[in-house]
């Protein structure tokens, strides 16, 4: 009988694209679960079971070895920077994060930038030498630079269209972001069998799943 994996499974719009590649993959997973409210969700007839998670507790779930695997945004995976193994890039839910500012903008000593993430827009200032002031915010990071909060912001980007309807525009791209399959490094070591032929059945549909 096969081992059973645990995966974290962030809520909201990756997880319908997730479930569509794990169905294209073969796995039996009902498209009914696309709008539950469970927060576990056990699938015997696929060896898995579910477990619910906003997207910025994948990795912790994964780290501390309640979730055997999860998938997880780099975006998250670079803010977080927990300690697992980074298997498959599955290539959904693309967006990139960049440096957004009002297109008046211009520069000034000692910035400040808003963002919900600190780490990732610390470490991108600093490698370009540049001192800024970074406020960490955990929604409605476009409003920030409108009220005068800050002069630039650091955030995901998917299709542009809030930020056009803001008035804020795009100053420089820092790095793509996709959805990413990451494994516990215990659990990597012992259900290898199961976790490897997983990424097996993903690796097949990932080039024509997201094209």
């Amino acid at each position: 009988m096969r081992e059973t994996i645990k995966v974290a499974m962030p809520k909201g719009r990756i997880y319908k694209q997730a479930s569509a590649l794990f169905r294209a993959a073969g796995l039996p997973i009902s498209t009914d679960f696309d709008e539950t409210r469970k927060l576990i969700i056990p699938l015997p007839e696929a060896n898995m079971e579910f477990i619910m998670a906003k997207p910025v507790d994948v990795p912790t779930y994964v780290e501390y070895g309640v979730a055997d695997i999860g998938i997880v945004g780099k975006d998250v995976l670079m803010e977080e920077n927990k300690d697992v193994y980074e298997l498959l890039d599955l290539g959904i839910a693309r967006c990139r994060m960049s440096v957004i500012a009002l297109p008046n903008w211009k520069p000034v000593i000692h910035p400040r930038v808003a963002t919900k993430y600190p780490n990732v827009a610390s470490e991108y200032f600093r490698e370009l030498g540049q001192q800024v002031d970074v406020i960490k915010l955990n929604g409605s990071i476009e409003l920030a630079p409108l009220i005068g909060l800050a002069d630039r912001i650091v955030d995901m980007v998917e299709t542009g269209q809030t930020l056009k309807d803001n008035g804020l525009v795009e100053m420089e791209q820092i790095f793509s972001i996709t959805s990413r399959l990451i494994a516990n490094r215990v659990s990597y070591r012992m259900k290898n069998e199961a976790i490897q032929g997983l990424c097996d059945q993903l690796q097949k549909v990932i080039p024509t799943t997201t094209k």
